[in-house]
């Protein structure tokens, strides 16, 4: 893999990062938010059951707005129709889902080494973050938090009307930075089926972060795959991951 031109330029000149699960700890706002939100309602937390239910519920829906079966604003209360409907509780799913979202708002957690990576890159590579989500909670989240100053562009979903991996998403980001060359700019993110995918529609090059190392798709198919930030790093300016 070589990253550089032939006169020593370093060959991209954008990056595109996701913001879930590839710079923010969002297993963990969620876990926040949903202890805290089923505590005000008066319901005993228990991480175990309602977490990993929760997850299979919004994972499941999420994927449905990724396949353009669903609408962004018919999930925000939907996932949790179905959530308490799965638990066999009875509550407002609209009233329950703007406290959760207000929760989840709250709960601005970077990955471990997120930091020291974007610093790193800060006066190398112009930075910005494409991200699928609720313009309540990432205006919170991702705008408000300790490493939004390193992004020119904080582009949401919800905000746009528009999602990963729909390349319309892409286009307007880079209409946004005045960058129209897609040779230089590149996609980094965790999830196949929205960022590679997104980057893929869009006709740039694509960075799979894949911590967890889990099993590939045959179907999608990114230009790299790194396992933690040090290889993201590396891979980025020098194009060597070490593998």
């Amino acid at each position: 893999m070589k990253f550089r031109n032939e006169e020593g330029s370093m060959k991209y000149k954008v990056i595109l990062f996701d913001a879930d699960e590839t710079l923010f700890d969002f297993k963990r706002a969620e876990d926040y938010a949903l202890e805290e939100s089923l505590k005000k309602i008066g319901i005993g937390y228990n991480k175990e059951h309602h977490l990993s239910l929760y997850e299979e519920v919004n994972g499941r829906i999420w994927h449905e707005l990724d396949e353009g079966k669903i609408e962004i604003g018919v999930l925000k209360v939907e996932r949790f129709r179905r959530y308490f409907e799965r638990l066999g509780i009875v509550y407002d799913a609209a009233e329950f889902a703007d406290l959760y979202m207000t929760e989840l708002g709250n709960g601005s957690f970077v990955l471990n080494g997120a930091i020291e990576m974007l610093e790193k890159l800060k006066d190398k590579i112009r930075l910005a973050i494409i991200t699928n989500g609720l313009t309540k909670v990432q205006d919170n989240r991702i705008k408000k938090s300790i490493i939004s100053h390193y992004f020119e562009e904080i582009v949401v979903s919800e905000t746009i009307g528009i999602s990963k991996p729909n390349s319309s998403i892409f286009e307007y980001t880079m209409k946004k930075m005045n960058h129209l060359d897609r040779d230089d700019v590149i996609m980094v993110g965790d999830n196949l089926s929205s960022d590679i995918l997104g980057g893929i529609n869009y006709g740039i090059d694509t960075c799979w972060y894949n911590p967890k190392n889990k099993e590939s798709r045959d179907d999608i198919k990114p230009t790299y795959e790194v396992s933690n930030f040090k290889e993201m790093l590396e891979m980025l300016i020098s194009g060597n991951t070490g593998s």
